[in-house]
């Protein structure tokens, strides 16, 4: 019996070491996404930096302290002098490299685009924690911005959901663009581990508690947690905008499905959205229907500032 006993604790010990090894695994890979930098878009043949574009276009490279990391921006020139500003945030696993393919787009529309690399992507410091501290890094990069001129938040997956969260916090943005927007980070977690083959039903749950607990508990900016709402639902957020949203979503997005996006659009009061067809989670500016799709929305939502 004793011997009995002893096999079962070792087992007991030996799947409880598992577990926690699973689980850290899974906090380790949601917090620290590979990072896309100048040389990993280099090495797949795009654009490193905005002087590396088709047509180049002059900037400005800095460093914004905020939440005891530092966070390195683009601060792109364009070429409508009257026009808005626009701040792109990237999704996770993302960077400002790849928020590169909207700034052609955009040079007509803005006098300025401001591209930034999230906390644990890119170039910036410290670790990803899915949405719950960055609004507050985009709050600091709207105050140093300014707001001599309207102010546009455009983000994609977990940069729309940080976009929605900013603007739900700050009155002087006139617009939020929002591709493929999700409600809570599960969705896209449990949908990205699945297409990955990557085990999820012991592990992602207690993860995603853990990065949200601790980044809850270290969150140095307006809280969007102190109140008895879901600090990560981007529908709840949504309806607090007093500005107009767009949401482009992708009809065939197998990452963050469209229903999340009409759900998000249908709560806000300004809210509107866009399905694209054809459109996945990746494709959105790349096929080039989908491409001309995002441009023209691009494009009306801004021009249509003037006319407000």
């Amino acid at each position: 019996m004793d011997g009995v006993l002893g096999l079962l604790f070792l087992l007991a010990l030996g799947g409880a070491i598992y577990w926690l090894g699973l689980v850290s695994w899974t906090i380790r890979a949601l917090m620290r996404p590979p990072r896309q930098t100048y040389g990993s878009a280099v090495s797949k043949g795009r654009s490193g930096d905005p002087s590396e574009l088709e047509k180049a276009r002059p900037y400005s490279n800095w460093t914004l302290p905020s939440q005891g990391r530092n966070l390195v921006v683009w601060d792109i020139d364009g070429e409508a002098s009257e026009g808005p500003v626009v701040i792109v945030t990237h999704g996770w696993g993302s960077g400002k490299v790849n928020a590169l393919a909207r700034v052609p787009t955009l040079t007509a529309l803005c006098s300025r685009i401001v591209l930034w690399d999230q906390p644990g992507h890119g170039e910036s410091g410290g670790v990803c924690t899915l949405g719950v501290r960055e609004p507050a890094d985009l709050l600091a990069i709207i105050e140093r911005v300014g707001q001599d001129r309207p102010i546009v938040l455009a983000g994609s997956s977990m940069g729309a959901g940080v976009s929605i969260a900013a603007a739900s916090l700050c009155s002087d943005v006139a617009l939020v663009i929002a591709e493929a927007p999700y409600a809570v980070p599960s969705t896209p977690a449990r949908n990205v581990m699945r297409q990955r083959h990557a085990p999820i039903k012991l592990n992602l749950g207690p993860a995603l508690s853990w990065v949200g607990l601790v980044s809850t508990k270290r969150w140095a900016g307006p809280s969007l947690s102190r109140s008895s709402e879901q600090p990560f639902d981007r529908t709840k957020l949504a309806a607090k905008l007093q500005c107009p949203l767009l949401v482009l979503h992708g009809d065939q997005d197998q990452t963050c499905p469209i229903e999340d996006g009409r759900a998000i659009a249908t709560a806000c009061t300004g809210g509107r959205i866009v399905e694209i067809s054809g459109g996945t989670h990746q494709n959105l500016w790349k096929d080039q229907a989908c491409r001309a799709t995002m441009q023209r929305e691009y494009t009306n939502a801004i021009r249509g500032l003037a006319h407000a």
